[in-house]
């Protein structure tokens, strides 16, 4: 089976996502089905004083299918409402572009072991305490991160005056409360 991408209209992934599985059911269509996916990472904001967790799309408007394509599959899927067409069809191709193994690898989270990546997870509403830089040893309260959460900005106390600062994230550490 190889890895296809179905181009969808915005905010129909899960639709699109939930039709194909519905409509495969007890078919023989549903073989040359494996997976399929709607990326997504889990991000927090504050409410009300409130963490909330939510759900962000990595790709908007995609959803990744894993499958034995056909023409039959093909036309099916390309006939579900809200579906526009595949990656890589275009006026010159007509068949979809399966993804490479890097790419399903990277999607699937399967990295390379031997890259070292430190993921940091500082929410806004954290007390944090600078260690590097130009402001080493102040203490401040995270008002922002990155989707990635290596840089923050982070309200300090300079001059009796809150300045927000962008740091990197490996520039700060937790304060346990």
């Amino acid at each position: 089976m190889k890895w296809y991408v179905i181009h969808t209209y915005s905010g129909h992934e899960n639709k699109v996502k939930t039709t194909i599985e519905k409509g495969l059911a007890g078919t023989l269509l549903e073989q040359q089905v494996g997976r399929l996916l709607v990326p997504v990472r889990k991000t927090f904001i504050i409410r009300e004083g409130k963490k909330i967790e939510r759900e962000k799309k990595l790709f908007t408007s995609y959803v990744i299918l894993e499958a034995d394509m056909s023409s039959e599959l093909k036309s099916y899927i390309m006939g579900i409402a809200g579906v526009t067409s595949f990656l890589g069809i275009g006026k010159d191709q007509k068949e979809p572009a399966a993804l490479s193994q890097d790419e399903v690898d990277r999607l699937l989270g399967i990295t390379d072991p031997e890259r070292d990546i430190k993921i940091f997870s500082f929410m806004p509403g954290d007390m944090v305490k600078v260690t590097a830089g130009p402001f080493s040893d102040f203490e401040g309260l995270v008002q922002k991160s990155t989707d990635d959460g290596n840089k923050l900005v982070i309200d300090v106390t300079v001059f009796g005056r809150r300045t927000p600062v962008e740091l990197n994230a490996n520039q700060v550490e937790l304060i346990k409360k």
